[in-house]
């Protein structure tokens, strides 16, 4: 096995492993640390069955069952753990979540209490072009902060909004959102420390319907942008064009992500599973 960081600011390759087989305990102690330290792993040329994909996942901890979709019911009810990430339509039915439109920056479901801490996304089919995904460090962005803007965010703490998924689809159960005052979801620091390593990283969840607590709404929605519009900066990221049979694993609470659009009539289907948080964001 071989860990290559990439020239990015952050991420990793890694070849001569095969996920779909048990791996030694020392082999995923280096694919842990070199998540840890890169935030993004990327492991070309897997075929995996969803069991193989949840057997892989569970080395890194509990299985956080998917956040509700617009549809109601699960895409995959004999594996529950699996999400289904696709724009493809059959029998007149979506099989997955978030269509063929731009993903906007975000990190997944943190508007729980306790946020998923990884996220693993398996490629199965891949358009042709367009669907780029990008990921950015939240650790490197805090950092280069300015100490008047570090001060400011300190200590504040940020509703997460729990109504819209990432492609900007409304949730069944939840109302259009007219006052984000009163948004649904958790609330979390503006800057989270990492508990093992002991480092600050902005933590932003989505842009969208989210209110800085004890501001005025003018106030926190001036903060937001200039947060996000600085989060959102390439310097801070890496892109990653897919191919059939890669697996991204990144770290959910220390990374944004979003999605180039694509071509709709193409077919882009994706298993993704997720981990646990072990702690409330802090």
């Amino acid at each position: 096995m071989r860990i290559r960081p990439l020239s990015a600011p952050l991420g990793a390759e890694i070849d001569g492993v095969n996920l779909s087989q048990p791996l030694p305990l020392s082999a995923f102690a280096e694919i842990e640390r070199a998540w840890r330290e890169r935030l993004v792993l990327v492991i070309r040329d897997q075929r995996l069955s969803d069991p193989e994909l949840i057997a892989f996942s569970r080395n890194w901890g509990e299985l956080d069952p998917p956040g509700p979709n617009p549809y109601g019911a699960p895409f995959l009810p004999e594996h529950p753990e699996v999400n289904v990430i696709s724009n493809v339509v059959e029998d007149g039915k979506p099989i997955g979540n978030l269509g063929a439109g731009e993903a906007v920056w975000h990190a997944d479901m943190t508007y729980i209490d306790r946020p998923p801490k990884a996220a693993i996304l398996h490629a199965l089919e891949i358009p042709p072009s367009g669907g780029n995904t990008y990921f950015a460090d939240m650790f490197a962005a805090y950092d280069a902060l300015g100490a008047d803007m570090k001060s400011r965010i300190q200590g504040r703490i940020a509703i997460h909004d729990a109504s819209l998924n990432s492609a900007g689809q409304l949730r069944r159960g939840y109302e259009p959102v007219t006052d984000v005052r009163q948004t649904r979801g958790a609330r979390h620091p503006l800057v989270r420390t990492d508990a093992v390593t002991g480092r600050k990283a902005l933590f932003l969840g989505r842009r969208t319907n989210s209110y800085i607590l004890d501001m005025e709404l003018a106030e926190s929605e001036a903060l937001l942008d200039a947060l996000w519009a600085h989060a959102g900066n390439m310097r801070f990221a890496m892109s990653h064009e897919w191919r059939r049979g890669d697996v991204l694993i990144w770290n959910n609470l220390s990374v944004l992500h979003r999605r180039d659009p694509f071509d709709p009539t193409a077919r882009r289907v994706m298993h993704r599973t997720q981990i646990k948080g072990e702690e409330a964001v802090r």
